[in-house]
């Protein structure tokens, strides 16, 4: 019988996979069953730390947030803030009120004092009244 050459197809899929571990170190890289193994886990942590990459810069803004409004005054703090900004239906998220703390602090201050002021809703469900049924102003 003549000698039968195996095909290029498993050499291709093994050099792809290779070529993924090649910065690993160690057998990591040079052995097949190895590299196939830490492939899975390197993907797995990847995966896993992209969610905890979302939840860690939650953290940093909240924290960042927090540090700046308690520097103003002892009583009022992040979560009256935030409580605060739903209240008055004010759409800033957490990262952009991070940046707002970080850059421009006064600015914090300004919209923390502005939604610091009581809210007259007299005045706020006459507004929406006229809105809804399409009332001119007078």
């Amino acid at each position: 019988m003549t000698r039968i050459k195996r095909g290029y197809i498993a050499r291709r899929r093994r050099t792809k996979i290779r070529l993924f571990a090649s910065s690993f170190r160690g057998a990591h890289s040079r052995l097949t069953r190895t590299i196939t193994q830490q492939k899975i886990r390197a993907l797995v942590s990847a995966h896993r730390d992209r969610d905890r990459k979302k939840r860690d810069f939650r953290r940093l803004w909240i924290t960042r947030i927090n540090a700046v409004i308690r520097e103003r005054g002892v009583s009022y703090s992040y979560s009256r803030l935030i409580h605060d900004l739903y209240k008055r239906q004010l759409l800033l998220n957490r990262k952009i009120l991070a940046q707002i703390a970080i850059s421009n602090r006064n600015c914090l201050y300004m919209i923390s004092d502005e939604i610091i002021k009581p809210v007259d809703w007299t005045v706020s469900a006459k507004i929406i009244d006229r809105i809804i049924n399409g009332v001119p102003r007078s």
